[in-house]
This record gives C-alpha cells, sequence and structure tokens, in this order.
C-alpha cells in the first residue's frame, strides 16, 4: 500500500471567500470549486494543495494559546523573502498581524477567516 499526502484541509464558513484569499496570497490555481469546497494547487507543482471546506461553526483560535479556550490546531507557514512587503501584501488581501510576535524574523497573521499563519524568512 502506497500513502501519498494530499492536502491541508482548512475550515471555514465561506470556502470560496477564503480560497479567493489564498490564491491571491499564493498564486496558485484553482483546481476545483463548488458551493462547499474549493481545492488550490501550486501551478508549478503536481504536489499538495490546500483545500477548504464547509464548516459553518468554525471558531478561530486564540493566539497565543491559553487554557480553557480555542487551541490552534495546525497553522501555515509561508516562507517569503521580503518580510515586511510580504505582511503588507497579507494585509491588504484581507489578512491582518497579530499583536504577539514569538520573533522578528516572522510574522504571525490571521486569514480573514481567522485561521493562523506564519511569513517567515530563510534561516528562521
Amino acid at each position: 500500500m502506497t500513502v501519498t499526502f494530499r492536502a491541508v484541509v482548512l475550515g471555514t464558513p465561506d470556502p470560496p471567500a477564503l480560497a479567493d484569499f489564498y490564491r491571491a496570497l499564493l498564486g496558485w490555481a484553482e483546481m476545483d470549486r463548488e458551493p462547499h469546497w474549493v481545492r488550490l494547487r501550486d501551478p508549478e507543482s503536481e504536489r499538495s494543495g490546500l483545500s477548504f471546506q464547509y464548516e459553518p461553526d468554525h471558531v478561530p483560535p486564540v493566539w497565543p494559546q491559553r487554557p480553557g479556550v480555542q487551541q490552534m490546531q495546525a497553522h501555515l507557514d509561508l516562507l517569503v523573502d521580503d518580510l515586511d512587503a510580504e505582511a503588507a501584501r497579507a494585509a491588504a488581501l484581507g489578512a491582518t498581524v497579530e499583536e504577539h510576535q514569538p520573533q522578528d524574523d516572522v510574522r504571525v497573521m490571521r486569514d480573514p477567516h481567522g485561521h493562523l499563519f506564519c511569513l517567515f524568512l530563510p534561516g528562521a
């Protein structure tokens, strides 16, 4: 038997809208779009992608984590070559920069539906 990693799936109350954000941020191509499911993939690669699944009761995690509230289960790490420029571009697309930043060469951000992602420089 062979197991192959296919995608990370983010739950969201509006899969098409969140997919549009990540498509613009990553420059990825849309592979499938339905009202409750959207799949993106890097046009330069046949490998894994990012998908968005309808979850009407999605609750964004709290950052930094603390007991008794919605915990972060996963986040996306996105390599960039210019941290300030890419953080500004992500914000212009609808992301927000988190107040708590654990280190200088990383930007913890939230997508428009509250999922956490980190922009980081090579070597970080």
